[in-house]
């Protein structure tokens, strides 16, 4: 591996540019019990010797472990935990990576007919190839529970790719890792907001107001701007709603107490029951005067926001 060296450790891995969320671990912002797909975790590092195992007696490579941390020798933040190595027949050493996913997910690893690496595992994969200086990857992926449904992918070093992860990576860690600001949000909406209900925790109501700059104001205007065009969709919307409704009550009718119907052109249309275990709001009373033990054992409390901009329009009104 050249002038690359292994530093020995156990624990963390390294794609850091590739998985931000490893970083706030690693910074003790939040612990492994904070993960919500902490199972899934779990089930993928029980599951490595088994994949390896597959791998081996698909490709006929005998896969080895160097129980160590790389390092990069130029850039030291540059750390790599490798899950296996394998000598190839031309005399090289390539990284093998287990992965598992589910039968849906699958799918990940296509685009249009074509096999793929998904993009998360090949910034992983680059990563590990710039750490150690080895210039190829495998990934073997079990989404099933027999050793055809596995999938056995490749990439080959791309220096090209590799000077620009590294320059990524060395921003991210400088500005955002080691000065603990967290990165510009790309997510989704929901995504955003329960990262910061995990970030911030339970809300602080003496918080003071906070004042927003002119280029912050600019989000308020364009929210506005969409509620009020989603307001106008929303008239034509409930026309069509209440009409739709209408029909669905007469075609209900028409079946009587049928919980199906078929179409002479083959539509078919069902109206079946949906059953679901509760407990209402005045049970939930009850119980907590008649059976406060019981309730004190099992009643959860969960704290949800309302989010709500008025404008002085709106407070002068």
């Amino acid at each position: 591996m050249g002038n690359y060296h292994a530093r020995f450790g156990a624990g963390e891995k390294a794609a850091i540019i590739s998985n931000p969320y490893l970083s706030l671990y690693k910074l003790g912002v939040v612990t492994a019990d904070d993960q919500e797909n902490w199972v899934a975790l779990e089930v993928g590092t029980l599951l490595e010797p088994l994949v390896a195992r597959i791998f081996e007696k698909k490709t006929g490579l005998k896969v080895y472990q160097r129980k160590c941390m790389f390092q990069h020798p130029q850039y030291p933040w540059m750390l790599a935990d490798l899950d296996y190595l394998v000598d190839l027949p031309d005399g090289t050493t390539a990284i093998v990576e287990i992965k598992t996913t589910n039968y849906n997910a699958k799918d990940k690893w296509w685009y249009n007919g074509v096999e793929i690496v998904p993009v998360y595992y090949e910034a992983q994969g680059r990563h590990y190839m710039a750490v150690t200086n080895l210039n190829r990857v495998y990934f073997c992926c079990l989404y099933g529970n027999n050793e055809d449904e596995v999938m056995i992918r490749h990439i080959d070093r791309d220096m090209a790719y590799e000077t620009e992860l590294i320059a990524l990576e060395k921003d991210y860690w400088h500005n955002h890792v080691l000065a603990k600001v967290p990165p510009p949000y790309t997510e989704d909406g929901d995504l955003i907001l329960e990262s910061l209900r995990r970030r911030l925790g339970p809300a602080d109501t003496d918080a003071p107001p906070v004042a927003f700059t002119k280029a912050q104001s600019i989000r308020i205007k364009r929210y506005l701007e969409l509620q009020e065009e989603k307001n106008l969709r929303e008239k034509d919307v409930k026309k069509f709603d209440a009409e739709m409704q209408r029909l669905k009550g007469l075609i209900v009718a028409d079946m009587g107490g049928s919980c199906s119907a078929i179409c002479e052109d083959g539509c078919t249309v069902t109206w079946k029951p949906v059953r679901k275990v509760g407990i209402s709001k005045d049970s939930l009373e009850r119980m907590k005067e008649v059976h406060p033990d019981i309730y004190a054992e099992y009643a959860t409390v969960s704290e949800s926001r309302r989010f709500n901009i008025r404008t002085p329009k709106a407070d002068a009104a």
